[in-house]
């Protein structure tokens, strides 16, 4: 082998020793990236089952809360707060367990405290009167806040993980009239006289709007069903040509507001409010607590034999009896008029407000039960004496121009009649917004009709036309029923919120100004014929209708203002586990 053949040789084996080299290297590196790989997928595999066990754990302690919450909510609307705050041992035992579904023997359930199988429920500010949040800001109302806090781990899981979740609650009472309108079923302004709402507008159902007049809505509306404009009465979105404002917000689907009267809050069960309640009724039941006739201090009630008068304390089971000689001072009971709307002659209990004042300034059973100087402030009327076809029975006021000092509510299972100016003392204030000269005031009953103080008895029987009546002003809130509109909107329509307040006088070129409040929550039961348009037994008014703002002062409100309860949500917080403090209650 010469020189040449050793060099190329010796040439060759470096090479191949380089590439030796090199495969290992490159195979090092295919083994390091492999194991890397690898690994990741196995860091990142932990990871997304870190996560998944995370997600799991957050949403089975947010279902832990869900739970708690839910039975706030309906023992508050049913029962109030007070049976809340005395079930909170209830609560915070009541967690998911495997004998609902065998899915919660996976997970612990815990207070955030150390404390397994119980959850962390309180009361963190007592009730107070303030503003409300949520849909319901700008309102103020009785309210409690409380505290629920859920921690869960999964047992079964990979990785030992607590997840927690916090939520706040508001429990609010909201006194009915802090709304300007409040409907318990459809509200309509479908067709309406051009009107403008300066207050907050609330219905438990669908808001019907469209007119060829202007309605003008100043604060938020809220419905549980949807706010629109309807076709509705054979009149099409075309013909609605009138301009809707809304100076606030319009929000549809909201939770309903009811009353806590212990069951469902359709208008049959809410009427209850206004009857004599049954002789096995408990005072202290849910229903029994909204009753007027428990909550009033004077009772008037008319049978075909006598008149009752019992003067008592709210919620009194002892009452003291007036003699009926002492009271026919303010009662009459031989006054009828003629209800064109009703086709009916009405034969009416009726008070004389003025009188009323006098009598029970003075009257010694009053100052025995309420302390001297005090009249009544709800009294409540009920009318049962027997009548023919053509007869109805109903109450009426007179001479409420001046009410008594602590206010009055006037509750009725009849229809109500409300004849000349009422509670409106300054005569320089008739006719216009300034309630400052007014007390608190309700008018309760099955149907309210305004009578002006032109009204004549007399000429109850003739033409409408006749009957011209001189501007009125009502300041008081007003709750009645109604009769609502058929179901497909082309028999019977209830008039709309603006035909609420009935009327049977030609009231063209005058006003009628109503400060107050205007709530319907049930059917009329007693006066019960439809609306029917202007020119059969009335004639339109121009309407000053307006909020009375003293209803948002808890110190104004009118006497037994009955109360809606709903269950506002807060914050909602992913909190850190084994924590109660996490989030500020609002």
């Amino acid at each position: 082998m010469n020189t040449m053949d050793t060099i190329a040789s010796a040439r060759g084996r470096q090479r191949s020793g380089y590439a030796l080299v090199m495969v290992m290297v490159f195979a090092a590196i295919g083994l390091t990236v492999l194991t890397g790989t690898m690994n990741w997928a196995s860091q990142t595999a932990l990871m997304n089952e870190r996560n998944n066990q995370l997600t799991t754990t957050t949403f089975a302690a947010e279902a832990a809360t869900e739970r708690i919450v839910s039975r706030l909510m309906q023992d508050y609307k049913a029962s109030g707060e007070s049976v809340v705050f005395n079930n909170l041992n209830s609560y915070r035992t009541d967690v998911p367990d495997s004998g609902e579904n065998a899915y919660w023997a996976n997970f612990q359930f815990s207070n955030g405290s150390g404390a397994t199988n119980q959850l962390y429920v309180a009361r963190t500010q007592t009730q107070i009167f303030t503003n409300l949040n949520g849909p319901y800001t700008g309102l103020r109302g009785f309210v409690s806040n409380y505290r629920v806090v859920s921690n869960a781990r999964q047992t079964t899981g990979r990785f030992n993980l607590t997840n927690a979740v916090q939520q706040d609650i508001q429990l609010a009472s909201i006194p009915v009239f802090q709304f300007a309108i409040f409907f318990n079923s459809l509200l309509e302004f479908t067709m309406a006289a051009p009107l403008t709402v300066r207050g907050r507008v609330h219905a438990n159902s669908n808001i019907f709007l469209g007119s060829t007049a202007s309605l003008d809505l100043r604060e938020n509306v809220t419905a549980t069903g949807t706010i629109a404009r309807q076709a509705w009465f054979g009149y099409g979105l075309s013909d609605f040509t009138g301009g809707i404002t809304y100076g606030g917000s319009a929000t549809s689907n909201t939770s309903a507001l009811t009353l806590p009267i212990g069951t469902n809050n359709t208008a049959a069960a809410v009427r209850e409010v206004i009857n004599i309640p049954p002789a096995a009724e408990s005072m202290s039941s849910s229903m029994g607590q909204q009753r007027f006739y428990n909550k009033a201090e004077l009772l008037i009630l008319v049978s075909n034999a006598t008149v009752t008068v019992r003067v008592k304390t709210p919620f009194d089971a002892s009452p003291t009896t007036i003699p009926w000689a002492n009271a026919s001072y303010f009662i009459a009971t031989n006054v009828t008029f003629t209800d064109q709307r009703e086709g009916k002659t009405m034969k009416i209990t009726e008070l004389d407000v003025a009188k009323y004042r006098t009598w029970a300034a003075t009257n010694t059973s009053v100052a025995a039960k309420l302390g001297g100087g005090n009249a009544p402030n709800i009294v409540y009327v009920a009318d049962n004496r027997s009548t023919t076809t053509s007869q109805k029975t109903a109450v009426r006021l007179i001479n409420g121009q001046t009410l008594p000092t602590r206010g009055l509510t006037l509750a009725t299972v009849n229809p109500l009649y409300v004849k000349g100016h009422y509670n409106c003392t300054n005569n320089a204030h008739l006719g216009t917004t300034n309630t400052s000269s007014s007390q608190p005031a309700s008018l309760v009953a099955d149907a309210l009709t305004v009578q002006s103080g032109a009204w004549s008895d007399a000429a109850s029987g003739g033409s409408y036309s006749s009957r011209v009546p001189s501007d009125t002003t009502i300041n008081a809130a007003l709750l009645a029923g109604m009769v609502y509109s058929s179901a497909n909107g082309t028999t019977i329509r209830s008039g709309g919120v603006v035909n609420f307040p009935r009327l049977l006088e030609a009231w063209s070129g005058r006003t009628l100004t109503l400060n107050g409040s205007l709530v319907n929550l049930f059917d009329s039961a007693s006066a019960t014929a439809p609306f029917q348009w202007p020119g059969t037994y009335y004639s339109a008014p121009s309407r000053n209708f307006n909020f009375d703002p003293n209803f948002l002062d808890s110190t104004r409100m009118p006497p037994g203002s009955p109360e809606l309860r709903v269950l506002i949500r807060g914050t909602w917080a992913a909190a850190p586990p084994n924590r109660t403090n996490y989030v500020a209650s609002f």
